[in-house]
């Protein structure tokens, strides 16, 4: 296939989005540490809409598209695979239960202060390291496979069911909502932190598919 799916666009496009959001959050960590500083209300309130944003963004638009429509041709089409296919939904799940901890740590973080810090930042840093292994995985194995696996036909399907749900029955389109939440936080973060993010690596977690 010379043409990259629009599925694989619209995973690995999100896939990027949350990489950043996520290694955006321990960046933010270390410079308060840097600075010997405790985070401000604002701070806090950054923290909070980063940790929303890695909530709620997988949970509504992300994660159903794979599990509800790329998972189910997988399985039919490539059956030895069905292991890792389900690891990976066990892990949507778990990583749902597990931000709601981490949204919890934050808020004993910001009512109880330095004692709660470095646990907050513990359960941040195991946190971000399972995600972005999560993603690796399924752009090294799970997307080379599904190129090779899936037929045109299949794409077709893939491609159009990804377009519609990208536009829900509220009428709204999600990515506008949450590329508004995304670039009101970027913006809302340190100089110092984001001349760090500029002069990072952009493509984890899967280096991008060469189609």
């Amino acid at each position: 296939m010379t043409t990259k799916p629009l599925t694989i666009k619209v995973i690995q496009d999100e896939h990027l989005a949350l990489g950043e959001m996520l290694r955006s959050v321990p960046l933010l960590l270390a410079d308060w540490r840097h600075r010997q500083t405790l985070p401000t209300a604002s701070d806090f309130a950054t923290l909070r809409a980063m940790l929303f944003y890695i909530d709620e963004f997988p949970a509504k638009l992300h994660h159903p598209k794979e599990t509800e429509l790329l998972f189910p041709k997988l399985r039919a089409r490539a059956p030895e695979i069905r292991g890792v296919l389900d690891r990976l939904d066990e892990e949507h799940l778990r990583g749902e239960r597990a931000i709601r901890d981490l949204e919890h740590a934050l808020l004993a973080f910001e009512m109880m202060g330095e004692p709660r810090r470095a646990p907050f930042e513990q359960m941040t840093e195991r946190y971000i390291r399972a995600y972005l292994n999560h993603m690796q995985i399924e752009e090294r194995e799970i997307l080379p496979l599904a190129l090779k696996m899936l037929s045109a036909e299949d794409w077709a399907d893939l491609d159009e069911a990804f377009a519609a749900n990208r536009d829900p029955l509220t009428g709204h389109e999600p990515e506008e909502q949450y590329r508004a939440l995304f670039q009101k936080v970027q913006f809302s973060l340190p100089q110092s932190v984001q001349a760090t993010q500029k002069g990072g690596r952009t493509e984890e977690p899967g280096d991008r598919l060469a189609i």
